[in-house]
């Protein structure tokens, strides 16, 4: 082992191992073409190329330890350049082509290790970037300021663009009360324990859209699902004292409803349960104003992992008078979890065991748990206004991950009033993930008709 080498943090372990292994893959799509040399000229000179981790090798020491081990960082190798269109069919759209591109990515091309672990790949005849970082490197939060770095506000080509808050720590002071202190210690015991169930032995009931043990390796598809945030925003003014993210399992629960209504020949009862796993923020976002601070461990806050895992369990119902109920039951779901350290427990439990046992033994539990559940879901704020990266106008970011033994991911992020969620789908399982995305959309709409009726009401 070199002198200078520094081991990786043990979320970072975890991230490396076979069974874990994950990279998030980021598409950014401009409006105009790509201008190469200066999006090059741009790389050499971001904040990126300063990050020791985006310019160090992992490497391991002879007891199979991981370290990042500093090297020299030659641009050239990190970007594939793909001029010509990736399909010789003319009806596929560059949505469609750079959608069926990236699901081929999360199967088949782990990213390699005689170099730092990121790409970028650009889809020139497609206006798009395909922004490939190894999850070991930083959580959703970290990778999207550094990645916004590269942007500025269109309306403004001086500022940086401006990022909401992304769930962490911020917000509001909770004011607590004998009674809420005992809530809190009776939804975390239960959810601890349901946890820690889910990774023994309890499973999620087979259905149409459930995956498991070696569905991580089948063909993936990739559909994009539209959403107007003030569509969303309606529907949250709908339900009192409700957010986007109880309005986004809302719509989850009412499309995947929608879906398996369509899927499952002998149909299910009411109230089957169809557990997701998502991860939550445990840091306040800093925000792109202060990402330096962020990369030197300032402003309260430190670069790589730092996320919990909680079960965010939604429900099959079929004919809802009130499609609303969808939104309610999950504000309900959603109150008792924030009102829980389940997401607290996951991250100490996850560190502790990998100190205890080592990486291995924690990849997996976490893949056990993966395999219990039956999808997972992201929801990552974007910029609130339209952005240029190198002076190119972006027209959409979106984001996915390395397939995982769920048959269903799904990764939103919001940017300029509209919300994309990528829904990766082992084929094999679910043959029209397009059909899947159509079935979330027509449920937004259902309970924005039905908000516009509540609120007049």
């Amino acid at each position: 082992m070199a002198e200078n080498d520094q081991p990786l943090s043990p979320t970072g372990r975890l991230f490396v191992q076979p069974e874990s292994d994950q990279v998030i893959n980021c598409i950014i799509a401009g409006k105009n073409p790509i201008a190469l040399d200066s999006l090059k000229t741009e790389i050499y000179n971001s904040v990126m190329l300063k990050h020791p981790r985006f310019c160090s090798l992992m490497v391991r020491d002879r007891r199979g330890r991981e370290h990042w081990r500093r090297t020299e960082v030659d641009v050239d190798r990190h970007l594939i350049i793909h001029r010509r269109r990736l399909s010789d069919d003319p009806s596929v759209s560059d949505e469609d082509a750079t959608n069926d591109y990236v699901a081929g990515l999360t199967f088949s091309s782990p990213l390699s290790t005689d170099k730092p672990l990121w790409e970028i790949h650009i889809l020139a005849a497609h206006n798009a970037a395909v922004f490939r970082v190894h999850h070991a490197l930083g959580d959703g939060i970290s990778l999207m300021s550094m990645l916004l770095s590269y942007c500025r506000r269109a309306d403004d080509p001086t500022r940086l663009p401006t990022v909401g808050g992304g769930g962490g720590g911020g917000g509001t002071r909770r004011r607590w009360s004998v009674w809420m202190v005992l809530e809190l210690f009776r939804f975390t015991f239960a959810y601890v324990v349901e946890f820690c169930l889910r990774v023994v032995w309890l499973s999620d009931r087979r259905t149409a859209v459930s995956g498991g043990s070696g569905v991580e390796l089948w063909p993936r598809r990739l559909a994009t699902a539209r959403f107007r945030l003030d569509d969303m925003k309606t529907v949250k003014r709908a339900v009192a004292d409700s957010t986007i993210n109880d309005v986004l399992f809302g719509v989850i629960s009412s499309g995947l409803s929608r879906y398996l209504d369509m899927r499952e020949s002998k149909g299910l009862r009411n109230g089957v349960q169809i557990t997701g796993v998502a991860m939550v923020n445990l840091r306040p976002h800093t925000g792109l104003q202060e990402l330096s601070k962020l990369m030197n461990g300032g402003s309260g806050g430190r670069w790589g992992n730092k996320f919990g895992v909680i079960l965010l369990p939604v429900y099959y119902h079929r004919g809802d008078s009130d499609p609303l109920e969808f939104v309610k039951r999950s504000k309900a779901m959603i109150d008792k979890k924030k009102l829980s350290l389940e997401a607290t427990f996951s991250y100490k439990l996850m560190d502790l065991i990998i100190s205890l046992f080592g990486p291995k033994f924690a990849s997996m539990l976490k893949y056990r748990l993966l395999c219990n559940t039956t999808f997972t879901v992201s929801n990552l704020v974007g910029p609130q206004e339209e952005i240029t990266i190198v002076g190119n106008p972006v027209q959409y970011i979106r984001a996915t991950s390395s397939s995982l033994p769920h048959a269903i991911t799904m990764h939103m992020v919001s940017y300029a009033g509209v919300a994309d969620m990528q829904i990766l789908v082992a084929k094999d399982v679910i043959p029209d993930p397009k059909v899947l995305a159509k079935c979330f959309e027509d449920a937004l709409l259902e309970l924005k008709v039905a908000a516009e009726a509540a609120l007049k009401s």
